[in-house]
């Protein structure tokens, strides 16, 4: 199963800490990963923006946060949570579901989501709305939908300049990412067109130990397996044994299949990928703002 959103998670934590006890949240973590039979991998998902904290974790982390606000839950100490007096009486209801609804009951927890600190033990984020993402999915969310967009505008102003200047874009390109040396040098090795289905070469890396061979189109119908062939052929007849081919459409799926079967190391980047490596090596884009997320640091707050 998917991992659950974090009001799902609510009730499950709450009957966990009905017992009266103090509890670890690390160790509520499994429990409940366990109580929902997550999987390794789904217990091993990360956030998008985050390469340390997991998907679940966070959700769990939320909905504790949720509750505590609503004073169902409170913090024993730093890690460690337990249940309160209105905790257990919520149990005692015996409710199908808690959720952000179910809070908006507790008038602390309506002053905490405003913010004016009332009834909360910490800060934390408004929530403007109910949504069934937490705050930093939400953030994850909104960020790809304006990636999506900045490549969607990116592709179609590619579009529309000239043949020469996309290759002088491609190569720039491989340049960001760490391919050849000097733009001077790799510039020397832009138009070829003609020449054989070549229209650059550029050093695999700084010292020119091996040559890699660009086809750069800028196409609107989708590329087919003909052309890579063509592409293939041009390869064998400059040596070569690497090749890219770029172009700002689509591949079929049988180009896919021949430039995977071929004896040939050939790389197939359509618009899609174009847009995203430009997006990521700031070619073509600047950054027109910048947030920062910020948590607490742990290790700062240990007592030797």
């Amino acid at each position: 199963m998917a991992v659950p959103d974090f009001q799902s998670l609510m009730l499950p934590l709450l009957r966990l800490a009905g017992d009266g006890v103090e509890h670890a949240f690390k160790d509520a973590v499994e429990t409940i990963a366990e109580e929902f039979q997550l999987t390794a991998e789904e217990r091993q998902e990360l956030l998008p923006s985050s390469s340390r904290t997991t998907l679940f974790y966070n959700r769990l982390a939320w909905a504790k946060t949720h509750m505590t606000m609503a004073g169902l839950l409170q913090g024993a100490r730093r890690g460690v949570f337990c249940i309160t007096p209105r905790g257990r009486e919520l149990l005692a209801s015996r409710p199908a579901r808690v959720d952000l609804k179910a809070l908006q009951q507790y008038p602390e927890y309506e002053r905490a989501r405003r913010g004016d600190g009332s009834g909360a033990e910490v800060p934390i984020p408004v929530i403007p709305a109910i949504s069934e993402l937490t705050p930093e999915e939400t953030i994850d969310k909104a960020h790809m939908a304006l990636r999506n967009d900045l490549a969607r505008e990116l592709l179609e102003t590619i579009k529309q300049c000239s043949p020469a200047f996309f290759e002088l874009l491609i190569v720039k390109l491989m340049i960001q990412m760490g391919y050849g040396g000097s733009r001077e040098e790799a510039g020397r090795a832009v138009g070829r067109s003609g020449d054989g289905g070549i229209d650059g070469v550029i050093n695999e890396d700084r010292l020119g130990l091996d040559a890699i061979y660009l086809q750069a189109k800028r196409w609107e119908g989708s590329v087919g397996r003909p052309e890579i062939q063509q592409f293939v052929g041009a390869l064998a007849g400059q040596r070569a044994n690497k090749g890219v081919f770029i172009t700002t459409s689509r591949f079929t799926q049988d180009a896919k299949d021949y430039a995977a079967s071929s004896n040939y190391k050939v790389v197939l980047i359509d618009g899609e990928r174009l847009a995203d490596l430009m997006i990521e090596h700031d070619l073509g884009v600047s950054v027109a703002a910048t947030y920062q997320l910020k948590r607490i640091d742990t290790d700062f707050f240990t007592e030797e």
